[in-house]
């Protein structure tokens, strides 16, 4: 899987792009992906949107190399930073965080992997709770945390390892929409910090619009791309924009909505 957040990517041109090729797939009879083609810029985050059951978590799983689909490819193009542990961390939406190790235990398992360990673990280890605001809570079981905070950890876990993409599957959507908004900004001050490639799969638009520097749109089962939007609003101020933003995300949904409406149709009726 793959992440980073700062530390990971010294400069942008040492992060990897991403390419995707004619990708379909098939599930037994029952096509869930149709034939997109898309490349994920070095330093950028793609969001993907689209009606349930359109192939969106599908999709990331092969560009993290978890499954191959039917036909098509995904190609990793450039080198991972030299000290990267593991090029692609995925960022899940239930935190997987183990309950009976501290804030830090959760951190170091993916060190310990890497037989890394003593002053070097620690020293990463403090780097990566300081930038995700979790130096007070290094202590701390994952069951005397928020649901935010407990995400901020799997966050922190996945910088760790140095990634050079980040994959993540609707993070944020286990969570309360004030929680979600301090999380969308640590994720911005990450980014604006040292930018890193991201492939964020949501069904949250506005989150969408928050993040995405290229945002995906597919269609429902099989997803296909209807369109891709670009956003060139710098993150940092997007917060401010709101006029502009809400423009563009009710622009995602017009071109959501009939299909959404149409998916959920066909998810009812099996």
């Amino acid at each position: 899987a793959a992440q980073n957040l700062g530390r990971a990517f010294p400069e942008v041109e040492k992060a990897m792009e991403i390419q995707i090729r004619s990708v379909s797939h098939f599930y037994g009879s029952t096509e869930v992906l149709k034939d997109i083609s898309i490349d994920i810029p070095m330093g950028k985050i793609a969001c993907v949107v689209g009606p349930s059951g359109c192939g969106k978590s599908t999709l990331l799983r092969f560009i993290g190399g978890l499954e191959k689909p039917t036909r098509g490819s995904v190609v990793q193009v450039g080198k991972p930073p030299e000290d990267s542990l593991n090029p692609l961390t995925y960022i899940f939406q239930d935190f997987a965080l183990l309950p009976w190790r501290t804030v830090k235990g959760n951190i170091s398992l993916v060190l310990e992997d890497h037989d890394i360990k003593g002053d070097v673990a620690q020293s990463i280890i403090d780097d990566v709770l300081a930038r995700t605001n979790l130096s007070d809570f290094e202590n701390a079981l994952p069951k005397q945390l928020s649901g935010g905070m407990k995400q901020r950890v799997a966050i922190a876990r996945a910088l760790v390892v140095k990634p050079a993409v980040m994959l993540m599957d609707e993070p944020l959507s286990a969570l309360d929409a004030q929680t979600r908004e301090l999380l969308i900004d640590d994720l911005v001050s990450l980014w604006t910090r040292q930018p890193f490639t991201a492939v964020y799969v949501t069904h949250n638009l506005a989150e969408a619009v928050r993040l995405g520097h290229k945002v995906l749109v597919l269609s429902r089962r099989p997803g296909s791309i209807r369109e891709v939007i670009e956003i060139d609003t710098p993150l940092e101020v997007r917060a401010t924009k709101t006029v502009q933003l809400e423009e563009v995300q009710k622009n995602l949904w017009d071109l959501m909505r009939d299909e959404a409406r149409a998916a959920d149709k066909e998810l009812i009726n099996g």
